[in-house]
């Protein structure tokens, strides 16, 4: 049947519509519906119809974060007729040439965006606010053809010419209208199994197809590797906080595409949420905001001057079945959108991180928005721009690369493990700004304790917790007018006088030691997404690091207030862990996929906090500490 998609071609006003291909099937859905515009994601209509839903960046507003407000909105498409039909039918059925671009510019120069990629790792990355930020920037144009014909004449572009997308698109709306190829999958929940695919590094095709060594060579790039396991991290907080058992990585893999190439993983775990809450806790993906996410979103805010629109958000399609719903939600990147003006924008970002280069990043911008300009008629289209030849992606040399980057990267997190028994102890973890701490509470669960998580600003000043844990988070530690900081070293003070016991990562690692005495300092470079091995208190152990300050002192050595162990460098005397009776503290993030030997190392940690018969603590400080 192609009776829908020929009406909407034969209409000069067609009813809003969705036209759909998912990667590797053979046909593609055509939408018809209703519009619904809603405030809230818990708003979205799901009374047994299909829906579709543009979500706009300004949603993340709902998880409390920063976000330009343009008032973008929450749009539902609400389906009262679908059909599927074959792509190369519907192919041969859209209009062959795609509507024409003029006055294509862009709305930040390419030397005001290399300079505000080395301001955004200055001022950002270098003063501890995260590990990584996307910043955008937009391709413009202006076409005089109907939006509903445009997005379909440039959809049969896509179709034709791109390669490797997750889904590729258009939809029609009053006033909105979009057409895309996504690489992404930003999260599914299908039959209970929640998915996300993190996708980062980006390959930029030569001319005429990379050989096995450029390939190689952009594999065993360190910024590409650290950029993706970057998001890897990030994502698995999101899934440890919708999936009780958290989530379990597959891959790497490589994600071809026609100018590109990227490298992905798959993340995996079960859930019985509602979809919609689903995607209210993951909004939204760290390969187009950054990590840790709150700070993100505030550095996205900072630096760019305009809002997202549905840049970064998704397209969430919502699908009725037996038990309730499945969504299926890519990101929305790599989209042209149009007004009822004829305005085009594609909107474009590059992931900052400590290793960046600035015109690396601008050349990526370019790159990333190419394939959509080029399906536009914006750009020529290069002959052979599909890239590598098979022999390329399937040489033998290729698959023993990507497996290798497993080598190195946390088995908890690749295989399910069985969980240790119960401790009889519960855990309270403060979270201080990063969800990072989703993560950690998933491992104590694992070690045995009953654990719960409460921002800080909510966190008692009293914990009946048998454990406090301190979390990370962004920011100086010694910025005591930030009232994060200073609240953070009112809680651990407290903690320390009760001699209850007590673990601090990371941020309230450097606060603890700042109570204990130990200066505090920035690192020569930061270390955001590092791994080290380094010794805890005699073991040796590889684990991860997201930090750009540290304390300093000797190995070996008791701080000048609490006479807590150091663990520290012997050559530079940055301190990794402290401990005494009943606390302890590690700089490392032992929960990160960059930690294989995190979980022994927690472990350790906690049965020299945790004691094994009751009796009484001693209080580690005193009340002129406190204050």
């Amino acid at each position: 049947m192609t009776r829908l998609l020929g009406s909407l071609l034969a209409s000069s006003d067609p009813a809003p519509f969705a036209v759909l291909h998912r990667e590797h099937e053979p046909t593609l859905d055509v939408l018809v519906g209703d519009i619904v515009d809603v405030e809230l994601l818990a708003d979205i209509p799901l009374d047994g119809r299909e829906v579709l839903a543009l979500v706009p960046f300004r949603q993340v507003r709902e998880r409390g974060f920063a976000a330009h407000d343009d008032g973008a909105p929450l749009r539902c498409l609400v389906v009262r007729e679908r059909e599927s039909m074959p792509v190369d039918e519907a192919i041969t059925m859209l209009p062959r040439h795609p509507a024409p671009i003029g006055e294509l510019g862009v709305d930040v120069s390419d030397d005001d965006y290399a300079t505000l990629v080395r301001r955004v790792i200055d001022e950002e990355i270098g003063r501890g606010e995260g590990a990584n930020f996307v910043i955008r920037r937009e391709f413009t144009g202006q076409s005089d053809a109907a939006p509903a014909v445009a997005v379909l004449g440039w959809l049969r572009a896509l179709l034709e010419h791109e390669a490797g997308a997750y889904w590729t698109f258009a939809v029609h709306t009053p006033g909105l209208s979009a057409v895309g190829a996504t690489p992404e999958r930003h999260v599914s929940s299908i039959g209970g199994v929640v998915s996300m695919n993190p996708i980062s590094g980006t390959f930029r095709h030569p001319e005429g197809g990379p050989s096995d060594d450029e390939l190689l060579g952009f594999l065993a790039d360190v910024k590409e590797r650290e950029e993706l396991v970057m998001v890897v991290d990030e994502e698995l907080k999101m899934m440890s906080a919708v999936c009780p058992d958290g989530g379990r990585m597959r891959g790497p893999y490589l994600k071809r595409m026609s100018r590109l190439t990227h490298t992905e993983y798959l993340l995996e775990g079960r859930s019985s949420l509602d979809p919609r809450e689903v995607l209210r806790l993951t909004m939204f993906a760290p390969t187009v905001t950054g990590s840790p996410m709150g700070n993100a979103c505030a550095v996205i805010a900072r630096h760019e001057t305009t809002p997202r629109g549905y840049y970064a958000g998704v397209l969430a399609r919502f699908m009725p079945t037996a038990a309730g719903y499945d969504v299926d939600a890519p990101i929305l990147i790599r989209t042209a959108y149009v007004d009822g003006g004829g305005r085009v924008r594609v909107p474009v970002g590059a992931t900052l991180v400590r290793h960046s280069e600035p015109l690396g990043e601008v050349a990526e911008t370019h790159a990333k928005a190419a394939g959509v300009l080029t399906a536009l008629g914006a750009l020529p289209r290069a002959e052979g721009s599909v890239g590598a030849g098979p022999s390329v992606y399937d040489s033998a040399r290729v698959a023993p690369v990507l497996e290798a980057r497993n080598e190195h990267l946390a088995p908890f997190w690749r295989a399910p493990q069985a969980a240790r028994p119960p401790r009889r102890a519960s855990a309270l973890v403060i979270d201080f700004g990063d969800d990072f701490t989703t993560m950690l509470a998933h491992q104590l669960r694992h070690l045995g304790l009953t654990t719960r998580i409460v921002p800080w600003h909510d966190a008692p000043l009293a914990a009946s917790d048998d454990l406090v844990v301190f979390g990370p988070g962004p920011g100086d530690p010694r910025n005591t007018d930030d009232p994060r900081i200073a609240r953070l070293r009112e809680l651990v003070a407290a903690r320390l006088g009760t001699g209850a016991p007590t673990l601090a990562v990371c941020l309230s690692h450097q606060v603890l030691a700042d109570l204990a005495g130990l200066p505090l300092e920035p690192l020569p470079a930061p270390r955001q997404g590092v791994q080290l091995r380094v010794d805890v208190f005699g073991e040796s152990a590889a684990v991860g690091y997201y930090n750009t300050f540290t304390a300093i002192a000797p190995n070996g050595t008791l701080t000048p207030r609490l006479g807590l162990e150091v663990a520290s460098d012997a050559a530079s005397g940055v301190v990794h862990a402290l401990r005494g009776p009943a606390v302890a503290s590690v700089q490392a993030h032992l929960e990160s996929v960059l930690s294989p030997d995190g979980l022994a190392t927690l472990e350790r940690l906690l049965d020299g906090v945790l004691p094994t018969e009751t009796g009484e603590a001693t209080p580690l400080v005193s009340a002129a500490v406190a204050g």
